[in-house]
């Protein structure tokens, strides 16, 4: 960090033409929340008139590509030469509820990233609002065949406040500098007005590998860059054996034997065991039947109620007592050597508190007492029981060869999943039990599209990729915006869809390209959107909703990063299953 880099009457003065003169887009993705300007870089190239109004601007960028501060800066970071010639900033703007989570900054030849904070200067910014830059620390592992690979801790170890007129920079390395940057954190009961609206600005860019016809230009350098870059993105899916909470599949032993079966139905053992659970309506077969019709023909479905009143009572006491502790956690099962709890990492990928469920069920039933929650019954009895796969199956039309079964919470402040494509040749079926007992999630004034009656389903908010324009995601209001929505979004088809180029993505933020998706695939509120803007499913952090999609090869899925704004975290249950089709079912599959 330098502190005071710049003349101060100078510094004022680009602020005021930013704010007079730029342009600012709010653009949100399932990485970053911010309003944004256009790229900067080319000034030059702009008309006569446009320049005269931002000679400060124009000032500025001339200062810090000069030689001289590119060599000092060079100096300081022992980066190498940097060019003058390649210039690359553009000013972000955060206000409350916006922030950039976790990344690398590793893009083509970029050597050196830097932020020159823009806050008012007359308002000294309090490290409480948050907007900090936090650098987060890699640990060096060997994976079982011996390959070194680094992996970034789920904690960041260094928190830098931002300050006007300061510039904070670091080099650009693959797989190691990692960082995001801090929510800016919206007003608490009984803070005082005076803090400027908390608008944290600064404009930021990259010191580039000298080009063609610089001093210090290196022949075939950038290439030798980009090899590095995709060897340390191939070490880092080498290091896919360090991440939390890898997949527990249990094999489901009579698939073959129940894929023979027609017209099948739950026999009433099972219906003794799913009513202590599960709302009756969703019981009997002429629910089941409406329930898989509407699934065939969507791929997707949302049962509203779908727990029981008397078992959702108590589940959601329980919650609700745990919703607001100083410090989040998920017990463990109290009869279960091996329950594992844990916390999701690396956090370039996501970040949330996980319960493995108890698979397959113990053969002896968990004593009935005090010590046995709701949540265990709900995760370690009821998801990983045979009768609700076979409930499952026959909701979908679908057989089912194995399951993978986990509860996740969200804490306000921290907790996300970024956008990954699936990348199985099969298409595997994903269920999603929503139980988050606050409200306040953007859902709760949506018209339902279709009447809710106690038990009866709703089509999803889902569109093919053959369709038109999907729905958007859950918009409250503004200032009510708390994240925690869960979206599938179609990934780019590499014969009809080649890459992107990377100014239509997130150059703006260093994002960037991220391993198994596309630069900054999940753009999906912007004031620039293109009619079609992918989304095929979404859905709100809600209460006793069950989602079900099948999910097809490079479909995204992401859970938006939840506010610390909000009024509690965002809890779920999470099986997906391994499918079988049928020689006919198969056939339709591959016609869609």
């Amino acid at each position: 960090m330098i502190q005071d880099l710049v003349n101060d009457t100078l510094l004022r003065n680009v602020r005021n033409e930013i704010r007079e003169h730029i342009h600012f887009t709010p653009k949100e993705t399932d990485i970053y929340k911010i309003h944004q300007s256009g790229d900067l870089a080319n000034l030059d190239g702009l008309d006569d008139s446009a320049l005269k109004r931002l000679p400060s601007l124009l000032t500025l960028r001339d200062s810090l590509y000069s030689s001289a501060f590119r060599k000092y800066l060079s100096a300081i970071t022992g980066s190498g030469p940097l060019s003058g010639v390649k210039t690359d900033m553009a000013v972000n703007v955060y206000t409350p509820g916006c922030h950039l989570l976790c990344h690398d900054d590793v893009i083509g030849s970029r050597r050196v990233s830097w932020i020159l904070y823009l806050l008012d200067p007359d308002i000294p910014w309090k490290p409480e609002w948050g907007g900090a830059l936090r650098l987060y620390p890699t640990e060096h592992l060997k994976t079982p065949e011996g390959d070194d690979v680094k992996v970034p801790q789920p904690d960041f170890s260094l928190s830098i406040p931002p300050a006007w007129n300061q510039l904070s920079f670091f080099t650009v390395q693959p797989g190691e500098s990692f960082h995001d940057v801090e929510e800016v954190y919206r007003r608490g009961p009984g803070e005082t007005e005076e803090d400027g609206g908390r608008i944290r600005m600064a404009i930021s860019g990259w010191f580039h590998i000298p080009q063609e016809g610089e001093e210090g230009y290196e022949e075939g350098l950038e290439e030798k860059l980009a090899e590095k870059s995709s060897l340390a993105q191939l070490q880092g899916g080498k290091a896919d054996i360090f991440d939390e909470p890898q997949a527990q599949w249990v094999d489901n032993p009579d698939w073959e034997e129940q894929a023979k079966q027609e017209d099948d139905e739950l026999t009433e053992n099972e219906i003794d065991f799913l009513i202590k659970y599960i709302n009756p309506n969703y019981l009997t077969p002429d629910t089941v039947e409406e329930v898989s019709k509407t699934f065939s023909d969507e791929s997707s479905i949302r049962l509203a109620e779908f727990l029981s009143v008397k078992f959702s009572a108590k589940l959601r006491n329980y919650l609700e007592s745990k919703d607001h502790e100083a410090h989040p956690s998920l017990p463990a099962n109290p009869f279960h050597k091996d329950s594992k709890v844990g916390v999701a990492r690396p956090p370039h990928k996501h970040r949330y508190l996980y319960r493995k469920a108890i698979q397959p069920i113990p053969t002896t039933p968990y004593p009935e007492n005090d010590a046995m929650t709701p949540y265990d019954d709900l995760v370690d009895v009821l998801f990983p029981h045979p009768a609700f796969m076979k409930w499952i199956s026959l909701a979908t039309g679908i057989t089912l060869t194995r399951s993978n079964i986990f509860a996740r919470r969200f804490r306000r402040g921290l907790d996300y999943t970024l956008a990954t494509a699936y990348e199985e040749e099969d298409p595997q079926l994903e269920v999603c039990l929503g139980i988050t007992p606050s409200k306040g999630w953007g859902d709760e004034d949506e018209e339902p599209e279709e009447p809710q009656q106690n038990g009866s389903s709703s089509k999803s908010k889902k569109k093919r990729k053959t369709n038109g324009k999907g729905p958007a995601a859950p918009e409250p209001k503004a200032e009510e915006e708390v994240g925690g929505y869960e979206m599938y979004m179609a990934g780019d088809d590499d014969e009809d869809h080649p890459q992107l180029p990377t100014s239509h993505n997130s150059t703006e933020t260093g994002a960037g390209q991220r391993r198994k998706a596309k630069a900054d695939p999940a753009i999906y509120k912007s004031a620039a959107d293109d009619e079609d803007d992918g989304i095929l499913f979404s859905q709100s952090a809600t209460w006793n909703n069950l989602a079900i999609n099948l999910r097809d090869k490079g479909v995204l899925r992401f859970t938006k990063y939840v506010s610390r704004s909000a009024r509690g975290d965002r809890w779920d249950v999470c099986a997906e299953y391994g499918v079988e089709f049928g020689e006919d079912n198969s056939d339709e599959e591959d016609e869609d």
